[in-house]
C-alpha cells in the first residue's frame, strides 16, 4: 500500500498532466485529523474541471489501487472535492479557490516541493 505523500504526488501529477493550473500539495496531518494532505488545484471551465478529477480518479486507481470515499460536487463544476481519506483532492474554478481561499485556510500546513513532477509552463 501507498503512503499518503506518495498518493498526493501522484493526484498531483494526473492534475498537470491535465494541464491543471496551480497545482499545491499542502501537509497538514500535524494541523488537523481530517486529512494528512490536501491537493488544490484550478480548472479552467466546469469542462476542464470535471476532466482532472476524471484524471484524478484514474490515476489513483491505476497507480495506488484506491477509489475515492466520496466525492462531492461534480455536477456544479466550481468545486470538487475527492476524499481518499488520508488525501483530499480540491479542484476549483478560479473564482471559486479566490471565494474559499483553502490556501490561504491552511497556510499553516507545510508545502511540498512539486518542481520534480510539474510541467514547467
Amino acid at each position: 500500500m501507498m503512503n499518503s505523500k506518495d498518493m498526493a504526488l501522484v493526484a498531483a501529477k494526473a492534475l498537470d498532466d491535465k494541464k491543471g493550473k496551480e497545482i499545491r500539495v499542502l501537509e497538514i496531518e500535524k494541523l488537523t485529523s481530517i486529512a494528512d494532505y490536501f491537493v488544490i488545484c484550478s480548472g479552467s471551465s466546469n469542462t476542464q474541471i470535471n476532466a482532472l478529477c476524471d484524471a484524478v480518479e484514474r490515476k489513483m486507481e491505476e497507480s495506488c489501487g484506491e477509489k475515492p470515499l466520496h466525492r462531492e460536487g461534480y455536477r456544479d463544476g466550481t468545486w470538487v472535492l475527492l476524499d481518499y481519506g488520508c488525501l483530499a483532492v480540491h479542484v476549483f474554478s478560479q473564482e471559486a479557490r479566490e471565494f474559499y481561499s483553502l490556501d490561504r485556510l491552511w497556510s499553516d500546513g507545510h508545502e511540498l516541493d512539486l518542481s520534480d513532477i510539474l510541467t514547467r509552463d
